[in-house]
């Protein structure tokens, strides 16, 4: 017989008192940790623990006896379930401190090298609306309240579009009004939701990977111009025609979109990297703007989400590089070319390093279309490409820039920066954990001249940070 598991307690009067990881909040019970999503220093709140363990627990609020002088009125209605922008209840200017005092703290806590005084951190002009692209996914297995799943609902109103929920790959929120880009995105996705349920049409199952609908994903560009990409799941000629219904019906509908494609994915997974793209409207990309720039940017093509927060992200990367006009350059990561050809007019010469092929032949692309033509790309894998050879072969490196995923950089790669002994690094991370750890490893050749915190996503946790390094 198995044994019965105890209840979880139910915390009352409990002071929130500071921000953790992944957007989450702490509060303190004797010697044990709470872990609390959704609320803010200063709150007086109840706890309902929802996972126990030795040293922490989790919990979710209950009840808010008294709320900080830090929390606002979120702006979103599914805000708490949705999962994204965990920080909307907090006011921007104490999101920006805490943002500030997280890079501090972590390169401090983890890097355990000699600081100099952060640089104010560069918040966002737009805190709602900044994202120039957004993805949602198609479910006939929608996230449903207590009250629905009692209601019995029919087949065809468990139909949803929107975020996945957390914890549960199949379940989607159906979202009705979401606040992270231009509205034009809500009245396609609602209009082209109520257009296939009246017409019958399937809504993914992820689990039995079947139903026509699967994803859709917007952007929008400085130029103006509105890409929408339908991700169809079409395995016969009557699932052809359906895809071809909604696209005639999005055409028709929305004319502010000016590129309409569209991809038939039978995989397992929403990648469309490996998959051709078909054109229904428009030229199939459109052209992102940045000074005196031009970037083309397709469906496949990675760029910034947040236009003016990049270009200030940039700007930074330029003013620490110190560019002349006579520095070779190193961009490692450089995916496509957008930080390559932005510093490019004050170098003698940009090398460009990135592991996908794509991305490298729109870097390509990218240098032609401004006529640049001091630029030089390479593909692939960042440790088999940057080595003592490649080095050799096109010249010592005066100024090293570095933007790696969220992983940081391998210690090969660490490895050959340090061998190649340039005059600066500019390390652009968005994980200022690795980020701290990697300079760590720099710290014997490397001191921190300056850093740089910049806010790409308001109401969120994540933060994007740049730092300079000058040789010692």
């Amino acid at each position: 017989m198995a044994r019965k598991k105890k209840p979880l307690p139910l915390l009352e009067n409990i002071e929130i008192t500071a921000f953790a990881a992944e957007g989450k909040s702490l509060a303190r019970i004797d010697d044990m940790v709470v872990f609390v999503p959704y609320v803010v220093p200063g709150d007086i709140v109840d706890l309902q623990v929802t996972r126990k363990k030795h040293s922490f627990m989790e919990a979710k609020v209950v009840k808010l006896h008294k709320a900080s002088d830090d929390r606002v009125a979120p702006v979103c209605r599914h805000f708490g379930v949705c999962g994204g922008c965990k920080w909307q209840c907090l006011k921007y200017e104490r999101q920006l401190h805490y943002k500030q005092q997280q890079v501090v703290d972590t390169l401090t806590r983890i890097g355990k090298i000699e600081l100099p005084e952060v640089k104010p951190i560069i918040g966002s002009r737009q805190t709602l609306r900044y994202r120039n692209k957004l993805e949602f996914s198609f479910s006939n297995k929608r996230w449903l309240t207590e009250e629905e799943i009692s209601q019995n609902l029919e087949y065809g109103q468990k139909n949803g579009v929107g975020f996945h929920i957390p914890g549960a790959f199949d379940k989607v929120l159906d979202i009705e009004e979401c606040f992270l880009m231009d509205d034009l995105q809500n009245k396609v996705r609602n209009g082209v939701k109520a257009f296939a349920i009246e017409h019958g049409i399937e809504f993914f199952d992820l689990r039995n990977q079947q139903g026509v609908l699967r994803d859709m994903v917007f952007r929008t560009s400085d130029s103006g111009e509105v890409m929408l990409t339908m991700q169809f799941h079409i395995t016969n000629n009557d699932e052809r025609q359906q895809a071809d219904d909604v696209m005639s019906y999005i055409a028709e509908s929305y004319p502010e979109i000016t590129t309409l494609v569209w991809v038939n994915n039978l995989k397992c997974n929403d990648t469309i990297g490996d998959l051709d793209i078909n054109i229904y409207k428009g030229r199939g990309y459109v052209y992102e703007l940045m000074e005196d720039l031009k970037f083309k940017v397709g469906p496949k093509s990675f760029y910034q989400t947040n236009n003016e927060q990049a270009y200030e992200l940039y700007k930074v990367v330029r003013d620490f590089a110190s560019l002349s006009g006579s520095q070779l350059v190193y961009d490692l990561y450089t995916g496509t070319g957008t930080i390559a050809n932005f510093v490019a007019k004050k170098a003698a010469k940009v090398i460009g390093i990135e592991y996908v092929a794509d991305a490298i032949e729109d870097a390509k692309i990218n240098s032609a279309l401004n006529n640049i033509s001091n630029t030089c790309f390479y593909s692939g894998d960042m440790k088999d490409v940057l080595t003592d050879e490649f080095v050799a072969l096109n010249g010592k490196p005066d100024v090293v820039i570095t933007d790696p995923p969220r992983a940081g950089m391998h210690q090969d790669v660490v490895n050959v920066i340090l061998k190649s002994s340039p005059d600066r690094i500019v390390y652009v991370s968005c994980n200022p954990a690795t980020q701290a750890r990697d300079l760590a490893l720099l710290d014997t050749d490397y001191r921190v001249e300056a850093y740089q915190p910049v806010d790409m996503f308001p109401h969120t946790h994540h933060i994007e940070n740049v730092v300079l390094l000058k040789k010692r």
